[in-house]
């Protein structure tokens, strides 16, 4: 047999092992859930979905297949992409307004889980109470995906680790720090994700919006597991050396009234020109999960420079969603 046979079928069964994901049926929650091969099979699958959307080629692993998608929180790119990515997919998606379902106050949240179970093959949702997705998983027997709580927004960031990936080539051995609020859903997410894949992550910040240490020390474990790092600190010196810097907003969904403090505390952590440059890297890259209140914590300046990839990433949740249903929900 030819030796460029031979090398066809040592590529099938290296694609093959790339995207053996033990994930069938599962549900998608957060990722402490995840082994760190999982979460890396999850990020190259969703580059192969990518490639073969960009040349036109759609699939039909969710073909036949009905997705509610539950939203107590209003959404652009999370709604957009489960919504498209499931159509790419063959599959049907339907959006559900929290407040079209009494969803925990007339019926009961595991009451809606085993209702919608059994219409539904697969579920988002995206609101408040991590609880809430919880009983989704638990009750509905079917797989439940998060598409963010108050405590962790998972799909984020393995779109985050496409856009790094896309980047620079690799993952191990990057230097991510996230500025602002550490102990948002972003923040935490990113937190566990990193420490369990190679990347060295650190979180500046002030005292007061530190992550849980728990959490922190969890992922310390993760880390050393992973050959990296986890840093916490409020100074500023943490940057130098990062590949990317990240923010998000520094008042999430329902701390409205906290504003002016939130303001006043976290200025210090605004992303702009001057932070970039000491980072002592001009291949450093800025992100940011969206929306964003320019002028808070990220300038317009860096907001709309070429160091900028936050639209890449926005992009990347389509297919990193498009991945996480084809792998546990697809054919």
């Amino acid at each position: 047999m030819p030796e460029s046979i031979f090398g066809h079928f040592r590529l099938a069964r290296e694609i093959r092992k790339d995207f053996d994901m033990d994930l069938k049926g599962r549900n998608f929650l957060k990722l402490m859930d995840l082994t760190p091969e999982e979460i890396l099979g999850l990020v190259d699958l969703a580059k192969d979905l990518k490639e073969k959307r960009k040349k036109g080629i759609k699939g039909e692993s969710l073909k036949g297949k009905n997705i509610a998608l539950i939203f107590e929180k209003p959404s652009t790119r999370t709604r957009c992409a489960f919504t498209i990515g499931a159509q790419d997919e063959g599959g049907t998606a339907t959006y559900l307004a929290g407040s079209e379902l009494q969803l925990g106050y007339k019926e009961s949240i595991e009451d809606t889980a085993r209702v919608l179970g059994r219409m539904f093959d697969g579920i988002e949702f995206r609101g408040f109470d991590h609880s809430f997705v919880e009983a989704l998983a638990r009750y509905s027997g079917v797989p439940v995906w998060n598409g963010l709580t108050d405590q962790w927004h998972p799909t984020q960031v393995l779109a985050t680790f496409l856009t790094l990936k896309e980047h620079f080539g690799y993952l191990k051995g990057l230097k991510v720090v996230y500025l602002g609020d550490g102990r948002n859903n972003v923040a935490n997410s990113l937190l566990v994700g990193c420490s369990k894949v190679g990347v060295n992550f650190a979180i500046a910040a002030p005292k007061s919006l530190w992550p849980d240490e728990k959490l922190v020390e969890t992922c310390r474990e993760y880390a050393k597991a992973a050959g990296s790092t986890v840093t916490v600190t409020d100074g500023l010196d943490i940057v130098e050396g990062a590949d990317m810097l990240y923010t998000d907003v520094w008042v999430s969904m329902g701390e409205e009234k906290k504003e002016q403090e939130r303001v006043k505390l976290a200025l210090p952590y605004q992303v702009n020109t001057e932070l970039m440059k000491r980072t002592g890297k001009d291949t450093t890259i800025f992100s940011h999960c969206l929306p964003a209140n320019k002028g808070k914590e990220v300038t317009e300046e860096v907001f709309e420079s070429e160091a900028s990839v936050v639209f890449d990433e926005a992009e990347n949740r389509l297919h990193t969603i498009k991945a996480v249903m084809v792998a546990t929900l697809g054919n």
